[in-house]
C-alpha cells in the first residue's frame, strides 16, 4: 500500500517472506497476509497509521511477541500487524510508590528482573514469562501458577498508556493504589485484546519480594486424590501461591517421551504446591501441612534448596513446549471451573468421551485441555468437541477461557456461550471507543 510509504517513526516490513512469521501465534490459528507490518518508533507514528487506517479502510492488528494462544495477534483480511518490539522506552522502578514503568515492548522477564533487583516482586508469571512482552501480557490479562494466590495481571496495573481513536495516547490511572475519580477505563483495556485500542506502556504495583519458598511434590497413588485437595487446603487457611498438576495422561507422555528428569516423575498423578508466606519453611507450619494432607502426603518431597525447586519448576514449565513438540497440531484449551466443582468437570469430561490430556492450574480451577489428535480430527468433530468443553465448564459456574483470551481461536464459542447483555455491552463500548472499527477487526466479538 503506497499510503505507508512515507510513515514517519517506522520500520516499514512489505516483503511476503519477511512478514511469514507474523501469521501466526503459539495458537492454531494462521491468518492471511498482512498489507505490511509496521513496527513503530515513536507516537508520529501511531497518529499517521490511526489516520490511513481510518482514511483508507483497513484495520491494524496489534503484535509483542506473538506469544499468545487464541489467535489474537494474527491479521485478518485486510490489516496492517502493528508490531510494538521496537517501541521505546525504559523500565523505570520506584521503591517508594512501589511501583515499575515500562514501555509495552519490554520483555517480562526484564520486568520482572527490575523488579527483584529492588528487592521487589511482580507476581504474574504466563508460561511465556522469559520470551513474551509486558504488552501482550496487558492485552491478554495474563496469568500463570502465582495467580492462585496473586491473581492476574489487571490486578497489578495502576496505569496504563493507550492509543486511542484519536491518534493520541492518553494515560488512564496514576502511580497508586488509590485512585477512584470515576470508574477505572484503564481497567477496561487490561485484557481487551487490543479491540478498544493499543496499550503502549503501564505502570505496575509491586510489593516486596518474597524471602521463603516451600516447594513440595506430591505424587498421588490414585488421581482423584488431588481433586478435592485445592478446596480442602484453602478451607484450612492454608493459600499455596501455586498449585499445579499433571494427569496421569500427561505425565505418561513425559515419562515415555520427555527429558530424562521427567522420566522419573513419580506417582499415578503429581502436583506441586509452593508457598512463599514468612514461616512456610518452619517446622510447625510444615507439620500442620502434613497432616492436612494426611495419607495423601505418604510420598511427599520438599525442595531442600534453590537448585532443587528450580528443577521442579523445570518440568512444569517445559510441558507446554513438549507437548507441542511432540503433537505439532494439538488444541490447548485453558478452561475454569470452580475449585469446589472440580471432581464435576472431569466426571463430565468422561461422559462426553473427548480424547484429552490435561495439566496446569489445579488451585485456581484454570485447566489446560489439551487435546492431542485435533490435527488429525475431522473439524466438524473437533469443533464439536470444543464446544462440548466449552459448555461443560460454563455449566459448572466457569467459562472459557482463564487466561489466553478469546482473540480468534474461541470467538465462536464467546459468542455462542455468553450472555447477549454482556455482548451487546462490549458491542456499545467497541463503537464508541473504535466507531471506525480499526482496532483488532474481527476479534473476541
Amino acid at each position: 500500500m503506497d499510503a505507508l510509504a512515507g510513515l514517519p517513526e517506522a520500520t516499514l516490513l512489505r516483503d511476503p517472506a519477511s512478514m511469514e512469521p507474523f501469521l501466526r501465534d503459539e495458537s492454531h490459528v494462521r491468518g492471511p497476509h498482512p498489507l505490511a507490518v509496521v513496527r513503530p518508533h515513536g507516537p508520529r507514528a501511531l497518529r499517521e497509521l490511526v489516520r490511513l487506517a481510518k482514511a483508507e479502510g483497513f484495520g491494524l492488528v496489534p503484535r509483542g511477541a506473538g506469544t499468545g494462544k487464541a489467535g489474537g495477534c494474527v491479521p485478518t483480511e485486510r490489516t496492517v500487524v502493528v508490531d510494538f518490539s521496537a517501541w521505546p522506552g525504559d523500565i523505570r522502578v520506584s521503591p517508594q510508590d512501589l511501583c515499575l514503568h515500562a514501555p509495552a515492548s519490554a520483555p517480562l522477564r526484564d520486568v520482572k528482573a527490575a523488579a527483584e533487583s529492588q528487592g521487589l516482586f511482580y507476581p504474574p508469571d504466563p508460561n511465556s514469562w522469559e520470551s513474551c512482552s509486558l504488552g501482550g501480557t496487558l492485552a491478554t490479562n495474563a496469568g500463570g501458577p502465582n495467580a492462585c494466590k496473586y491473581g492476574m495481571t489487571r490486578h497489578w496495573v495502576l496505569s496504563v498508556e493507550a492509543l486511542l481513536e484519536d491518534g493520541e495516547i492518553h494515560t488512564f490511572g496514576i502511580s497508586s493504589v488509590k485512585a477512584n475519580a470515576g470508574p477505572a477505563l484503564g481497567q477496561l483495556l487490561i485484557g481487551s485484546e487490543g479491540i478498544f485500542g493499543f496499550i503502549v506502556g503501564a505502570t505496575l504495583r509491586l510489593m516486596p519480594l518474597p524471602r521463603e519458598y516451600a516447594t513440595l511434590l506430591l505424587p498421588v497413588k490414585h488421581w482423584e486424590d488431588l481433586l478435592d485437595l485445592p478446596g480442602r487446603l484453602c478451607g484450612a487457611g492454608f493459600l499455596p501461591s501455586a498449585f499445579e498438576f499433571f494427569d496421569p495422561a500427561v505425565l505418561a507422555e513425559l515419562r515415555a517421551h520427555g527429558p530424562e528428569e521427567a522420566r522419573r516423575l513419580p506417582g499415578e498423578a503429581l502436583a506441586i504446591l509452593e508457598f512463599d508466606e514468612r514461616g512456610c519453611t518452619s517446622e510447625p507450619f510444615l507439620e500442620a501441612l502434613h497432616d492436612l494432607l494426611g495419607p495423601v502426603a505418604e510420598g511427599l518431597v520438599i525442595a531442600s534448596d534453590a537448585r532443587q525447586r528450580n528443577g521442579i519448576w523445570a518440568v512444569r514449565r517445559m510441558t507446554s513446549a513438549f507437548l507441542k513438540e511432540r503433537h505439532p497440531k494439538k488444541v490447548s484449551e485453558d478452561i475454569v471451573v470452580p475449585r469446589s466443582r472440580l471432581r464435576d468437570f472431569f466426571a463430565g469430561l468422561d461422559q462426553l468421551g473427548i480424547p484429552a490430556v490435561t495439566y496446569g492450574h489445579l488451585g485456581d480451577g484454570n485447566l489446560h485441555v489439551n487435546l492431542l489428535a485435533a490435527g488429525e480430527t475431522e473439524p466438524a468433530l473437533l469443533a464439536g468437541q470444543l464446544m462440548g468443553l466449552f459448555r461443560l465448564a460454563v455449566s459448572l459456574g466457569g467459562t472459557l477461557s482463564g487466561e489466553h483470551g478469546i482473540g480468534l481461536a474461541k470467538r465462536e464459542a464467546f459468542l455462542a456461550l455468553s450472555d447477549p447483555a454482556q455482548l451487546q455491552a462490549l458491542r456499545a463500548i467497541k463503537h464508541a471507543l473504535d466507531p471506525a472499527g480499526i482496532f483488532n477487526p474481527g476479534k473476541v466479538i
